[in-house]
């Protein structure tokens, strides 16, 4: 959930392009609208607009080198980078060479839901703050990628194939607001099925985005949700609980995740009782 930039191996022996797309045979698909409507007055959400498949064959999660690029190139259609988070892939652009790599750490950084750690004063701060759910999907994600960030990796293709996820459903923001209005914190991720998968979090407020963490947290496990990847662990992430799995656990945990339902609070089904 927080990454660097990464000089990457793109050019070296054994980091392949991801081959160039072909024709598939079969039943065309229906294509649904590239935006989610509107949200009624409960705060229901529809349910996630499934994209055309993705015209590349991405390598598996297991042909990652060592530094955990699986190949470069392809592209960021809805079809495509949802594919990759299904198959336990996520995009990154490389900083030299400048291309779009995709990742598979091994081994990849998880937040177990039951081991968030929550301190006395990270508790204060969530007393003080009010979480909201995709309000400033835009506003998030433009603060992310800020360009005076250290380590920035978000350019304008990803903020772009991101905000255009949003529209269908599949992209999320958390968001921690001041009882005045002001968005001081928040995170981006993707959820598919039991799976978020965090892409970044930022604060202009002490503990802000520990906040939003929290109250991710919270409705996941409200919503039946198994999977918190944040793809590296950090210091940071660390100390709020997040733990180290290898690619073979991730791939596992990952599957038996994209088998459970969506938590309401991003699109899924209302439990019941």
């Amino acid at each position: 959930m927080v990454r660097g930039a990464v000089e990457g191996k793109a050019s070296t022996p054994g980091v392949p392009r991801i081959a160039p797309p072909v024709e598939r045979a079969g039943p065309a698909r229906r294509r649904g609208r590239d935006t989610v409507g509107t949200v009624d007055a409960v705060n229901a959400r529809p349910a996630p607009i499934e994209p055309p498949p993705s015209r590349w064959e991405l390598p598996p999660a297991s042909a990652a080198d060592d530094a955990g690029i699986v190949g470069v190139g392809a592209d960021l259609e809805p079809g495509t980078v949802l594919a990759a988070y299904r198959s336990g892939l996520f995009p990154m652009p490389l900083q030299r060479p400048r291309a779009l790599a995709w990742w598979s750490p091994d081994p990849r950084g998880v937040l177990p839901l039951d081991q968030l750690r929550v301190s006395r004063s990270l508790r204060k701060a969530c007393a003080r703050y009010e979480i909201r759910v995709d309000t400033a999907f835009d506003e998030v994600l433009a603060a992310c990628a800020d360009p005076r960030r250290p380590h920035g990796w978000i350019d304008r293709s990803i903020s772009e194939a991101y905000r255009r996820l949003h529209r269908m459903g599949w992209a999320h923001s958390v968001e921690t607001w001041t009882p005045e209005g002001e968005l001081v914190g928040g995170l981006y991720g993707i959820a598919i099925g039991g799976l978020f998968a965090g892409e970044s979090m930022f604060h202009r407020a002490t503990d802000a985005s520990k906040v939003a963490l929290v109250g991710l947290v919270e409705r996941l496990q409200a919503g039946g949700a198994t999977l918190l990847d944040v793809q590296w662990t950090t210091d940071h992430l660390t100390s709020l609980g997040a733990v180290d799995l290898p690619r073979s656990q991730y791939l596992v945990e990952l599957s038996e995740a994209l088998a459970r339902p969506l938590p309401p609070a991003f699109g899924g089904p209302a439990l019941s009782g």
